[in-house]
């Protein structure tokens, strides 16, 4: 599990995420302070990360990483709406996040396939495990 400022830093990416599109809307603020609460992160902690960015920091677990990746995934398709510059942003989020090209590749090429393209997590980490191995 992240520590208290890795969790602050995952929401705070995905809060930038949110905004890409100049504002949050509803369906985003209630999916992330979702995953604010899954993460232990209180809600005026929460709250204060909307208008307060922190520093970003790459996560040391692969797994955890993979897990980041998907909660953004999930969270482009939440408000039911997916561009080309969201699916740009998320594949170089990935590669920040040191994940590979191929399997990010994959990722975004297959969720077309899912219903409300989202990727389920078993297929999501099974092909991170793929290109890890």
């Amino acid at each position: 599990m992240p520590n208290r400022v890795e969790k602050l830093s995952l929401l705070s990416e995905m809060i930038a995420f949110a905004k890409s599109d100049d504002s949050i809307k509803s369906v985003e603020y209630s999916f992330l302070l979702a995953v604010a609460q899954q993460l232990e992160v209180s809600r005026e902690d929460f709250d204060y990360l909307i208008n307060n960015p922190v520093n970003r920091m790459v996560l040391k677990s692969h797994s955890e990483r993979i897990v980041q990746f998907h909660r953004m995934v999930l969270l482009m398709h939440v408000d039911q709406e997916r561009t080309q510059q969201e699916l740009a942003k998320l594949y170089n989020y990935g590669l920040r996040m040191g994940l590979n090209h191929e399997s990010i590749t994959k990722v975004l090429y297959l969720m077309e396939g899912f219903p409300d393209m989202m990727v389920p997590a078993e297929v999501l980490i099974d092909i991170f495990k793929v290109q890890y191995n």
